[in-house]
């Protein structure tokens, strides 16, 4: 869940290293550090607590000089965030410094045989573990940093994206993984000479090269100032780099005049889903085409069942999903939290399909789950937002959500792009099974393609919800309620209150408040209803009214025209009609809204919330 940044070349590394992780402070803010070698082969670090200004502000007066260097923002895991626990680390002799992310399952086992052998130690982390123990190959077996490297991991266990130097090799960057991402960038000067960047993903990379390697999972690589990038296995298998090229833009990872990304993505979701959707819904033809479905037919035609793995928000998206594709293409789906569905011994069966959902396509938790799926045969499918992930290349085949990169932690726009490419899914699945009226099909191809329209209408239209959040800051509690498709979007709306304003939420399908939930309920419980004259209409009416009975604060999102709803109601949300399956892609739209103005109500900081990361790559 840390953030990685490296560089080697002509240039100096400092405003390269700094803007990296400024670029990747989603991923962890707890503290911040740098290594640098300078011309004199002196290798320094700086670290600082807290974001990566206080790093700069430290560094302000401090020799930055060198034209190498790695650097990292952390999201704590093994000791307490502070400046000693930060990244990067040294070694005993302070030959070396490696910054780290992942997890060393084994650490106290290592740590303990090197305290055997006169290692000491400053820190609290398994990093400092890791750092000291290819220091202790190096003495032991007398060899080069890269052969420590390969050395020392082949007793690590665990999940690690390492980067690391060596002060008596000042031309030489060594970086290995294994269940943690890392991106190496490749470009040259106007000298002609090569430089190499390095990221945990392509956000730090983007602005000097699009050309990059996706290292593979226990794969070793080292780049030095000649040009020279050699990849090898821990087998000391030599491998062929790939060279990819990104598909980003620099402007993609800027605020574009928004206060925070997490609002800009709010608003960038009408064109994000315009280009989910497009070449995939042909509305000429009234067709849905999706290719990892169309190669892979019989897979979906002859399946038994389908099985979703996901985690947090992707998991409410996968609900959805299953609603959906009951309906349409009359499989049985079940919907599992990756981190217990990895950790049980489930009944898999050869004929089964698993999904995995995740934006980043490295949730360390749904990697797992869908290696063990793997194990026991079953065909894997991927959805994930960002291309040439752990996931996308562990899966059989898949489908990428192209919503852009998200900055924001807490999730937005890739939420509402794996609701819509479920509903793709669901739709090609049901035309290869023939499971649907052709009427009703061509007309659920016609709404799908009218939603992004619809998605800016609702966010044009909902444009006071600024103002009246203000009101829900002395709130303790809140309760959302929705039934049918509507009940996992109820659980979104109150994951992302929970996730940015640190009130306490809670979804319920809106028939369960009688089943305990309603005992909360007073005046002062604002209760968030999703209501729209769709489905269950009158059901949720009467849930309604038995919570205005117990004096319990009304916030509905409701069908535009819709009075009934609307005069029971404090405070109401409007959304255009659609058909029930795809109100979930418009109902969000407020939720997010009315999380993201509490949240600013009180003094938030919505982009980065306090113990939270946006790419969970460890346990």
């Amino acid at each position: 869940m840390c953030g990685i940044v490296g560089y080697i070349g002509d240039q100096e590394a400092y405003p390269i290293l700094i803007k990296g992780l400024h670029r990747l402070e989603y991923r962890g803010y707890d503290s911040a550090g740098v290594a640098l070698i300078n011309n004199e082969s002196d290798l320094s670090v700086y670290k600082a607590k807290g974001k990566v200004v206080a790093l700069e502000q430290l560094c302000s007066e401090k020799d930055v000089s060198g034209t190498i260097g790695i650097a990292h923002t952390r999201w704590a895991t093994h000791g307490e965030p502070n400046e000693v626990n930060a990244h990067p680390h040294f070694s005993q002799s302070r030959h070396l410094a490696l910054v780290h992310n992942g997890i060393i399952e084994n650490y106290k086992s290592l740590r303990a045989e090197l305290e055997k052998n006169g290692f000491t130690f400053c820190s609290q982390t398994d990093t400092e573990v890791l750092v000291q123990w290819v220091e202790h190959m190096q003495n032991t077996h007398h060899c080069d940093l890269y052969t420590a490297v390969q050395l020392a991991l082949k007793n690590v266990v665990g999940a690690y994206a390492i980067a690391i130097l060596d002060k008596t090799n000042p031309d030489q960057l060594v970086c290995a993984r294994k269940g943690s991402p890392l991106i190496i960038g490749v470009s040259k000067n106007e000298s002609g000479r090569s430089e190499f960047y390095l990221g945990s993903d392509a956000t730090p990379i983007i602005e000097y090269t699009n050309k990059v390697v996706y290292l593979k999972d226990e794969e070793i690589a080292i780049m030095d100032r000649t040009g020279r990038l050699d990849i090898t296995n821990l087998a000391n298998v030599k491998q062929t780099p790939q060279l990819c090229t990104l598909q980003m833009s620099l402007d993609q990872l800027e605020k574009g005049g928004f206060p925070h990304f997490m609002l800009k993505e709010i608003w960038e979701q009408p064109n994000a889903l315009r280009t989910c959707i497009r070449g995939r819904l042909n509305i000429v033809d009234k067709d849905v085409i999706l290719s990892g479905i169309l190669d892979n037919k019989d897979k979906f035609i002859n399946c038994r069942r389908i099985i979703i793995c996901a985690c947090g928000t992707s998991w409410h998206s996968a609900l959805i999903g299953k609603y959906f594709i009951e309906e349409a293409a009359h499989i049985p789906v079940e919907v599992e939290y990756a981190s217990e569905f990895r950790y049980r011994n489930p009944v898999i069966y050869p004929d089964d399909v698993v999904i995995a959902v995740s934006q980043s396509g490295e949730t360390a938790d749904t990697l797992a789950a869908i290696q063990l799926a793997k194990s026991k045969g079953a065909f894997l499918y991927g959805i994930c937002n960002v291309i040439g992930s752990s996931i996308a290349r562990a899966t059989d085949s898949g489908t990428y959500l192209h919503v852009g990169p998200e900055i924001g932690v807490a999730s937005t726009k890739a939420f509402t792009g794996q609701v819509i490419t479920l509903g793709l899914l669901g739709l090609a699945i049901a035309k290869e099974k023939g499971t649907l009226d052709d009427k009703i099909f061509h007309m659920l191809v016609d709404e799908l393609q009218q939603i992004p329209d619809k998605m800016q209408w609702t966010l044009d239209h909902n444009k006071d919800i600024a103002h009246f959040a203000q009101m829900f800051t002395y709130c303790k509690n809140f309760i959302y309620l929705g039934r049918g498709y509507n009940y996992p979007v109820a659980l979104e709306g109150a994951l992302k209150l929970k996730e940015i304003s640190y009130i306490h939420a809670e979804g319920y399908p809106a028939a369960e408040m009688k089943h305990g939930p309603i005992a909360l309920v007073d005046e002062e419980m604002p209760v968030v209803v999703i209501a729209p004259k769709r489905g269950m209409y009158d059901k949720v009416v009467s849930n309604i009214q038995e919570i205005k009975s117990r004096k319990g604060k009304i916030i509905s999102v409701v069908t535009e025209g819709d009075t009934v709803v609307k005069e029971m109601s404090d405070y109401c949300f409007v959304i255009p009609d659609t058909r029930d399956c795809f109100v979930p892609l418009l109902a969000v739209i407020p939720l997010q809204l009315l999380s993201y103005y509490v949240a600013i109500a009180k003094g938030r900081n919505v982009d980065q919330p306090r113990n939270l990361a946006k790419s969970v790559t460890v346990e």
